[in-house]
Formats: structure tokens, C-alpha cells, sequence
């Protein structure tokens, strides 16, 4: 089976942070990074694949869970001839529904990955029933799944399990927990920022619709997930411009920032380079010749 190569016109994550999105499929090899603010669950069924993260590589191969922060420019640079995985985004409002070690939470939402080192011989039937059940329509269904998923993300702990960051570091023993965060009120912030991040919001806006002090959110949402509400807004508005980029060569960088929320083409530009190591104009131009890239793929191989 050829490799499959991802097609980024046909990826709706990264515009949808408060949408749950389920692919079942072979995996793709991306040519370039990308990010979105969800948190990403992978299952590998069938062969292997390679990503690049946040300063460091790893390998899934079949039986492995991964689960890491789509919020960082994170890649799948290979794969087997004939992979299949699960992929599942969860709308971060479920981060915080994860009764994880608070270290083992703080070090993901860091770019570090959480994966399981002891593949259970249940999860190839479990995956695949959540996968059918998140896109039933069946809501009954969809939140039965996400319940079940989580439970074994917070089992993950229980057996060998690595977390893997820049730093190359493993936990290898769960340590203990600590109280989680107030799910209600994160939730009405993690709601609202979705609806609105497209507007001009401030903290302020956002604490009123969560019925709090505006110092008491900003203080709840750093607590809860290492960054600050203002970081958390330029991620969303910086993916949302990421698929506009991909998706439309005929719009220019300045609509794209003001469609995305950025209040002036500087702030944009500045905001995009830290994410993607480059201008959005760069980004574009090395995302278009797809076609010419597909060519040059096909030649190696045949080669």
C-alpha cells in the first residue's frame, strides 16, 4: 500500500477548537507542521508512524496510545506501507476532565507526550467502538465515548507509561494527584473563548461570562493549563489563520488577520512567526506547490 500523503485543504481541525473530531484512517505524511487547540488522542491499529513534536521525535507503533497538546506545531513525518490509526480531538474543555497527576497535565500541555508503554489486547475493540460511536449522531453516544476515552487516558498511569518531552524525560511511576480545577467555570471560559475569539474580547469579557472575577480567571485558567488567557486566544486565532492560509491563495495576509481577530497586521505577523518559525506569507508559499510535491514523491520512489 503507497504512503498516503495528508491533505491539508481537507483538514476542518483546525478551525473548529470547540468541535470533536474523529479520524479513522490511514495516516498521512505532512509536509509541513501544523496546530490546533485541541487535545489529540492517537491509537495505532496497523503498522507504525513517526511524528516530530515539539523539539523531539517519537514512534507509535501498533497497540500505542499517544496523547499530546495539538496547540504545538507537531508533524507525522513517516510511516509504515500500510498503517491505520485512530485519531480523536477533544475540545480542550475535556482536558480538564482528566483526572491525570497534575506533573503528567502541566508537562502535556508543554508539548510532552503521555504514552502508554503496555498495550491492553481490549483497546483495538474499545478504539474502534468510540470512534463509530463519536460519529453516530447519537449524542447519548458521543458523550458515552468521550467518558470511556478519558477513563483510559487516566488509566495510562496505572501500568508502564512514558511521558516524552524536549527534554527526553520519562515518568515511570505515577505520582500522586492533585484537586482538580473547577470544571464548571472552565468550562463557560473554554465556551466562551470558542464562540468569540474572533472579536475583540478581554479578559474581562471573558470573566463575566463565567460569572467571576476577571484576576480569579486568569489566575483559574494559568493554573489549569500553563497558559495565560491571552496565550490561549492568539492559538486559536493563530490556527484559525493557519487553515485560512492552506485553504484560500487568493486571500491576502491582511484579511487574514482580521478575519482571524488580530487587531493590526504587526500583531499578526509577530504572533505567527513564534508558532511557525516563519512569516504567514512564507507559510502559504510552502504549503501551495502540493501538486509539484506529490510529483517529486512519486519520482523518488519510482527512483
Amino acid at each position: 500500500m503507497a504512503k498516503r500523503e495528508w491533505e491539508p485543504s481537507k483538514s476542518t481541525v483546525e478551525k473548529a477548537p470547540n468541535r470533536l473530531q474523529v479520524s479513522h484512517e490511514q495516516p498521512g505524511v505532512m509536509r509541513l507542521p501544523h496546530w490546533h487547540a485541541q487535545l489529540e488522542v492517537n491509537y495505532i491499529i496497523r503498522g507504525a508512524l513517526d511524528y516530530r513534536m515539539l523539539g523531539y521525535s517519537i514512534r507509535l507503533e501498533a497497540g500505542a496510545i499517544a496523547v499530546f497538546w495539538g496547540g504545538h506545531p507537531h508533524q507525522v513525518v513517516d510511516t509504515s506501507s500500510d498503517p491505520e490509526y485512530i485519531a480523536f480531538h477533544l475540545p480542550l474543555v475535556h482536558f480538564f476532565r482528566l483526572r491525570l497527576p497534575y506533573s503528567i497535565q502541566e508537562r502535556i500541555i508543554h508539548g510532552g507526550t503521555l504514552m502508554s508503554l503496555a498495550p491492553d489486547e481490549g483497546d483495538i475493540h474499545s478504539f474502534c467502538r468510540w470512534s463509530a460511536y463519536m460519529v453516530s449522531g447519537d449524542e447519548a453516544k458521543v458523550d458515552h465515548a468521550i467518558d470511556e476515552l478519558l477513563l483510559r487516558i487516566e488509566r495510562i498511569p496505572f501500568a508502564s507509561f512514558g511521558v516524552i518531552d524536549p527534554d527526553g524525560d520519562r515518568a515511570l511511576a505515577a505520582p500522586r494527584r492533585e484537586g482538580a480545577a473547577p470544571f464548571g467555570r472552565i468550562r463557560h471560559i473554554c465556551d466562551f473563548i470558542a464562540d468569540n475569539f474572533r472579536r475583540d474580547i478581554d479578559v474581562t469579557d471573558i470573566a463575566t461570562s463565567a460569572a467571576i472575577h476577571p484576576k480569579y480567571a486568569m489566575n483559574l485558567f494559568r493554573q489549569s493549563t500553563g497558559m495565560t488567557l491571552s496565550e490561549y486566544i492568539h492559538l486559536l486565532r493563530l490556527s484559525y489563520a493557519q487553515a485560512l492560509l492552506i485553504n484560500d491563495h487568493r486571500v491576502n495576509v491582511l484579511n487574514v488577520a482580521m478575519e482571524s481577530g488580530f487587531g493590526s497586521l504587526s500583531a499578526f505577523n509577530k504572533s505567527f512567526r513564534r508558532i511557525a518559525g516563519k512569516s504567514p506569507s512564507d507559510f502559504r508559499r510552502d504549503y501551495r506547490p502540493l501538486r509539484e510535491y506529490r510529483i517529486g514523491q512519486g519520482g523518488a520512489r519510482s527512483g
